[in-house]
């Protein structure tokens, strides 16, 4: 069983065949698709299920916490399953592949005081661009 459904179940979320579904399909390492992707993906698997299912269990995803929304330069948002593991992203400006990276050291504790402006800073979002193998 992936770690998401692992989580859902934990939670006692209702598990119908189309959650569940979805659930699937975003089940991986660095897994980031679209929305139009996960319906899909997931017709494959129920061809039953209609992309408003797909956009309404996605949008549960999120306001669980389980699912993270990822925007990237204006391109269509992603959908991020590894909420409950801190991350970065690695974007590649050519296709838009996006990769999880886990840098080194303590991210919040590097932006030094003069910089905070008198922020309580909670959390940070790095992304790191560039271009993948492919569109180097």
């Amino acid at each position: 069983m992936s770690d998401l459904l692992e989580r859902l179940r934990g939670r006692g979320w209702r598990m119908t065949s189309q959650r569940r579904v979805v659930a699937e399909v975003l089940d991986g390492d660095h897994v980031h698709l679209t929305a139009d992707e996960v319906h899909v993906r997931a017709a494959r698997r129920l061809p039953e299920i209609s992309r408003a299912t797909v956009y309404n269990t996605l949008g549960e995803l999120v306001s669980l916490g389980e699912v993270v929304e990822v925007s990237t330069d204006g391109r269509a948002k992603r959908y991020d399953p590894n909420a409950h593991h801190p991350h970065q992203h690695l974007v590649c400006a050519g296709c838009g592949t996006i990769r999880d990276v886990h840098p080194t050291g303590d991210l919040l504790a590097d932006l030094p005081a003069e910089e905070r402006f008198g922020f309580a800073v909670s959390e940070v979002e790095v992304t790191y661009r560039g271009l993948c193998p492919s569109c180097a």
